[in-house]
């Protein structure tokens, strides 16, 4: 069975798909990890005061410490026949009051797979443009205390849409087989914020490197400070070297928004 090795209990047993909201300011990323707080772990321990454990649950994607989910998607197997809707509400009564949120729930196949079923991924990446420090954003944007030129950005941004060999923008400890990849979407906008003006990043790709779009943002910001010109991040993507690449940007103004299945799995899917 697809994914049987990530199962929590016999294979057999119901399957659960989770969509998942958290704020990764207290983590040290999705993984669980033995001596640090993770969410993967914080849902694993709520999960254990609902069934005998352990369990394992497999997620659509691993984030990086300070990054943030929005629309992260796990799955579990169980021993009973859970409500969906029962289920999301015990395991927030659980999780409380750590900053994560099952905010929907569906019973799917037992040969759904929160990872391996998905056809695209989505992030976010939010700047905050202010020279007074953050104080309600703190933790969720990445500040700068310069313009940036959105056209110029989205320039360079346009010689990463397609298919490309992107190690360049590829952290150094990446474990994917390829750095040949399919990016579908860099658009950027400037929209007003509550803390002020914000430049925002939506990404979409079926899948992406580790750091990738850290990268991709980092290197951006410099086009939009006008330290780079947009034909720089071209060169850059055709040099295939990992030195090639802009600054790798802060974590915490990332967030996973969203996961692509070939069908709808939560009733809050559009």
């Amino acid at each position: 069975m697809l994914g049987g090795r990530f199962a929590c209990n016999s294979p057999r047993m119901p399957r659960i798909a989770l969509k998942v909201e958290y704020n990764g300011k207290p983590f040290a990323g999705w993984q669980r990890q033995k001596d640090q707080p993770s969410v993967q772990g914080a849902i694993e321990d709520a999960l254990c005061k609902l069934e005998p454990g352990p369990h394992t649950i497999a997620a659509a994607g691993r984030t990086d410490t300070g990054v943030h989910g929005l629309g992260q998607v796990a799955h579990c197997d169980l021993q009973k026949e859970w409500d969906p809707f029962r289920l999301s509400e015990a395991l927030n009564h659980h999780l409380k009051p750590l900053p994560v949120a099952i905010v929907d729930a569906a019973r799917v196949d037992e040969d759904w797979h929160a990872r391996f079923t998905a056809v695209e991924r989505q992030y976010l990446f939010r700047i905050l443009m202010r020279r007074a420090p953050a104080t309600h954003d703190k933790g969720q944007v990445w500040q700068i205390n310069h313009a940036l030129d959105i056209e110029a950005m989205q320039e360079g941004a346009n010689h990463l849409l397609g298919l490309h060999d992107f190690t360049t923008f590829r952290s150094s400890i990446c474990q994917a087989a390829s750095p040949v990849k399919t990016l579908d979407e860099l658009r950027i906008e400037q929209v007003q914020g509550l803390s002020g003006p914000e430049v925002h990043f939506h990404v979409r790709a079926r899948s992406f490197l580790h750091n990738q779009v850290r990268s991709f943002v980092g290197t951006l910001e410099r086009v939009g400070a006008g330290s780079w010109t947009p034909d720089d991040v071209r060169s850059a993507l055709e040099a295939q070297d990992r030195a090639a690449c802009g600054p790798v940007c802060p974590g915490h103004g990332l967030y996973l928004a969203r996961v692509g299945y070939p069908d709808p799995v939560f009733k809050t899917d559009s």
